[in-house]
């Protein structure tokens, strides 16, 4: 039985519609930056999970002509942050309007060590390389993308359980199980997340994590109610506006934004947790136990900490790079945190995730339905050696913080802004490179992914 969606109402609905039918109208046609006559593939696509990846390939898969159905578990619908090569997306899709005044608009980290040194400020500009970058609360920001998809006709089916995933060679095509029913496509998308089911038939074997040694307490929580503006501790973090702040130490780093000009409040704090467990998951944390973390540090940082009402204690586990995101006969594909789950020091895993979904939906278009398992895999290889290196500078951006030296001040403790990450567009690089590619793997035959 499928659940009821239920979309925002008013004014954000009736914009997201104008922006879909104005993508439309001013970008007919098929390739880079087009929005394709609807279903003029005729490639059926199956998409399982409707977080950002799993959203962003179904917008896609609309605008490149293919049929796409999107199924999710949940019956309705933390911190994210799309930088600027994800908001080259969004501002094609013409949302920037309706995301922007839901963002936080802090323009400078000011870093510190535990005693409240400050280590420098860093410059962290709204709009680069021709493209804005987006933060905000996870689930405010999901809502508009949801909106969207609904807006331009994902037809999108809540309170689906996948309970199986399968692909026949000889027919072409794979397919899922949902709620009993087993639906086949032409190309199906693993975009379930950390616990995917589809991991398991890509690989051929269940996928174990490792612990991370390492848990994050989170919570958002609004300004005025809870003080922070009346505080001398805590209102510097929001009189002037948004504002972003941070504090590292060994093996902590605590993070503190404001946004909506300083009306809500919002931290993160990773720190150092041996508890063993399954998968990342989410457990209401204890205050008192975030408290003790900083214990002898700034006492800004206790103040902050405790002005919130409640928080998030978010165990992280590790997986090693994933050997291949795609099926032995290639018609199943996994994206996003299904393929490469990020650590939130990379703050690039919500972006990788639109970069995914993207791209694969522009290969498809490109190949076209004769040469799905072609263009699946030169997906993957276009794809995936990107990814893990920026995969690797979060842990190298952790373990900067993590161990920095007393003395260590202004670039050595910066976060990495590299051109080659924040200033790349997927899906112009897709077209531009994807016939290379398929010559390749046709010269050549198809070989696993290489680790950089």
């Amino acid at each position: 039985m499928e659940a009821t969606l239920t979309g925002s109402s008013g004014v954000h609905a009736s914009n997201l519609d104008a922006a879909a039918k104005e993508a439309l109208r001013a970008n007919p046609g098929v390739g880079f930056n087009k929005v394709a006559p609807p279903n003029s593939t005729a490639i059926k696509v199956v998409i399982v999970g409707a977080g950002f990846a799993g959203l962003t390939c179904a917008i896609e898969c609309k605008r490149k002509g293919h049929d796409v159905l999107l199924l999710e578990k949940f019956k309705e619908l933390k911190i994210i942050s799309f930088a600027y090569n994800a908001g080259k997306i969004f501002a094609r899709w013409g949302i920037h309007d309706e995301l922007w005044p839901r963002c936080t608009h802090h323009d400078e980290l000011y870093l510190h060590n535990s005693k409240g040194e400050l280590l420098t400020i860093q410059k962290l500009p709204n709009v680069q390389y021709g493209s804005y970058s987006y933060n905000g609360h996870r689930g405010v920001i999901h809502e508009c993308v949801f909106d969207y998809a609904m807006s331009v006709g994902v037809d999108i089916r809540l309170g689906q359980d996948v309970s199986e995933y399968w692909e026949d060679e000889e027919k072409g095509e794979a397919g899922v199980v949902a709620n009993g029913e087993s639906i086949a496509a032409d190309v199906v998308v693993g975009a379930d997340g950390v616990r995917s089911k589809a991991r398991t038939l890509v690989l051929g074997y269940e996928d174990k994590p490792k612990s991370s040694g390492y848990a994050i307490y989170r919570a958002w929580f609004n300004t005025r109610e809870q003080g922070v503006d009346t505080d001398p501790l805590t209102d510097f973090t929001c009189k002037n506006g948004d504002a972003f702040f941070g504090w590292i130490g060994p093996d902590v780093h605590l993070l503190s934004s404001s946004s909506k000009n300083g009306s809500e409040t919002a931290w993160v704090m990773t720190h150092k947790d041996d508890a063993d467990i399954d998968e990342s998951w989410s457990f209401p944390g204890k205050l008192e136990d975030a408290l003790a973390v900083v214990d002898g540090w700034d006492p800004r940082c206790a103040a902050i900490i405790s002005k919130a009402p409640s928080c998030v204690d978010w165990k992280l586990v590790y997986r090693d790079p994933l050997p291949t995101w795609v099926s032995k006969g290639a018609r199943l594909a996994l994206i996003g945190d299904a393929a490469h789950p990020f650590l939130p020091t990379g703050i690039q895993g919500a972006s990788q995730a639109v970069e995914d979904g993207v791209t694969l939906a522009a290969a498809l278009q490109i190949g076209g339905k004769q040469d799905i398992p072609l263009s699946v895999r030169a997906w993957e290889k276009i794809r995936y050696q990107r990814v893990r290196r920026a995969q690797k500078m979060g842990e190298t951006t952790r373990d900067m913080w993590h161990k920095a030296k007393p003395t260590d001040k202004g670039a050595a403790i910066e976060l990495p802004r590299p051109d080659w990450l924040l200033g790349f567009d997927a899906e112009k690089n897709m077209y531009d490179v994807y016939e290379a590619t398929a010559n390749a793997i046709r010269e050549k035959g198809y070989e696993l992914p290489t680790l950089p």
